[in-house]
């Protein structure tokens, strides 16, 4: 009996201790730790001050939205086109600079020394965000939690949910649910160049309906669904009328992510099965599973993410010339890499979190590290390794702000396989008649259901 008491008293002991570190992880900010939003961090939680030296300046509120022109077609000046590099990092003295790199970065170096190379300019800290998000973002610093092991979020709004992260799942939620608008229309196209640098194109329009984003909704209005997404294939002509729709959920693992396929030739709609983890994408022959389309997406249980703290790297940023409409694609996509005399690398703080496969859990990567951009919370690079803990893949994403909405988000998604020497790109519009457009009319629900999937599918 007395045996029976004490190892009752210990299991008692053992939930109380595992329930208070559980309420650590999950709980919200003190309102004293919060009222550092907008005096020593800035709305969104990166340190309000420049680096020691300089070369990272201050915040001081990022673009305006009249930050440039906007041609008819709704493509970005750059507002930055004057500048020159400050220095250029090649294969030759990358070693001098190897402490402000990722391994990731370092590698590709390595692989392609005689033509990859980083052109470093002046850092600008030019992300922007409209005032209400900002807003969110104070109220969710000490009213959103966790939920569900990690897997959902509760009293959440808009992006941002944990400006003042403590440990690495939360800022994992702050990138998957950063501000990209309330609703968007882009026609885009993918290419995969091989080895030899040929490649063909995929274009397809695509539409989007961030729902928690939108103005004068509610957490309660969500029903676990983040955002709809719509995409139907355009070119070449024997992919032309496909399309895919997606039903992205805010937790997967209650309820997992929701998607169909239209196929042109047989008119049907049919339930996707299996569109999460490493499933792999069809469009970037095999080159990017379904969470590492944008950087990282979906699910996050698979991993045990721990925070490493913040670090000085170089970062694409401001990535105007890329998405130009004056640069042709053959004059981008180049053997290896995208040609690096159009991209731009700016010195900036950013979160580093690693993922380390859960004991039991399967996915082709057995780690992955996220190099995230402080002030916008998108993940800039992503280190990801194999199955035997060997560097394997490079995902690169070239940030420039909207700033006709505000916000920051990648021009470009790059995801580089080092072993097969190959990449593939997403998002490119540089030869397509408009650029992305946040503009849209917010359609309703109805307009993303598997039944309009169908209506609006075409041969």
């Amino acid at each position: 009996m007395m045996q029976m008491k004490t190892t009752k008293k210990l299991w008692q002991s053992g939930v109380l201790t595992l329930s208070l570190l559980a309420t650590s992880v999950m709980a919200a900010v003190s309102p004293d730790e919060a009222a550092k939003l907008g005096t020593t961090l800035t709305p969104v939680g990166a340190e309000m001050a420049g680096n020691a030296d300089g070369s990272i300046p201050a915040w001081t509120g990022g673009l305006p939205t009249n930050a440039g022109a906007v041609d008819p077609r709704g493509f970005l000046a750059d507002p930055f086109a004057n500048e020159q590099p400050l220095f250029t990092i090649t294969a030759q003295n990358v070693e001098q600079y190897k402490d402000k790199l990722t391994p990731g970065q370092m590698a590709m170096f390595k692989r392609y020394p005689e033509s990859y190379r980083m052109p470093v300019y002046p850092t600008h800290r030019s992300a922007s965000l409209p005032a209400a998000v900002l807003e969110a973002t104070k109220q969710n610093a000490v009213n959103t939690r966790m939920v569900e092991g990690g897997n959902g979020l509760e009293n959440f709004q808009t992006a941002n949910p944990f400006p003042i992260p403590q440990n690495g799942l939360e800022v994992i939620w702050n990138h998957i649910t950063r501000y990209r608008g309330g609703s968007l229309r882009r026609v885009v196209t993918q290419a995969t160049p091989q080895p030899n640098g040929s490649y063909s194109l995929v274009t397809s329009q695509q539409e989007a309906l961030f729902k928690y984003y939108l103005q004068n909704g509610s957490f309660a209005d969500l029903n676990n669904i983040m955002f709809y997404y719509l995409s139907f294939t355009t070119s070449p002509a024997r992919l032309a009328g496909g399309a895919t729709l997606v039903h992205e959920t805010l937790d997967q693992v209650k309820e997992p992510r929701q998607a169909w396929g239209y196929n042109a030739g047989q008119r049907r709609v049919r339930r996707a099965p299996n569109l999460a983890y490493d499933s792999p994408i069809a469009a970037a022959d095999g080159l990017r599973t379904a969470d590492d389309t944008d950087m990282f997406n979906g699910a996050p249980d698979r991993y045990d993410w721990k925070l490493i703290g913040k670090k000085e790297i170089y970062i694409p940023y401001n990535n105007y010339q890329v998405t130009s409409p004056e640069v042709k694609y053959k004059d981008l996509l180049q053997v290896g890499h995208l040609n690096p005399a159009l991209t731009r690398n700016e010195l900036h703080r950013v979160w580093v979190v690693e993922g380390t496969l859960k004991s039991g859990a399967r996915h082709i990567y057995s780690k992955r590290t996220l190099f995230l951009d402080e002030d916008s919370w998108q993940a800039a690079v992503v280190d990801q390794y194999d199955g035997r803990g060997e560097l394997w893949r490079v995902s690169i994403a070239y940030l420039k702000n909207y700033y006709d909405l505000p916000t920051t988000w990648s021009a470009l998604d790059v995801f580089h396989d080092l072993q097969a020497r190959r990449y593939h790109v997403q998002n490119l519009d540089n030869e397509e008649s408009n650029t992305i457009d946040f503009t849209q009319a917010v359609p309703d629900d109805g307009y993303f259901k598997p039944a309009a999937l169908r209506r609006r599918g075409t041969r």
